[in-house]
């Protein structure tokens, strides 16, 4: 039995709108297995969680405002990157870890 865990921030979605997800999820599960018997048994658990649980980057999540300071940070650690690093190792010599 097929077992798909959404995990969301709380309050994004309706109930409505959750039931509908988990039916468009099942919906997927049955197609890639290729028969309608398989609906039967995929279970679908979509868990809601606390804002203050989230973390991105390392920072509490704050909405929109962190996922759009976390695509800031991410283009500015880009554009110092030096070359075309292919691996861990040379992404490390290209943007070590800052000490604190």
């Amino acid at each position: 039995m097929p077992f798909v865990n959404i995990k969301l921030v709380d309050g994004v979605f309706t109930p409505q709108q959750k039931h509908e997800m988990a039916a468009a999820i099942t919906d997927v599960m049955v197609k890639f297995e290729g028969s309608e018997a398989f609906r039967e048994v995929v279970w679908v658990l979509i868990e809601e969680l606390h804002t203050d649980g989230w973390h991105i980057g390392g920072r509490p999540f704050e909405g929109p405002k962190s996922l759009m300071q976390t695509l800031a940070n991410s283009k500015s650690i880009y554009e110092t990157i030096d070359g075309n690093p292919t691996s861990r190792e040379e992404f490390a010599k290209a943007a070590p870890v800052k000490s604190n």
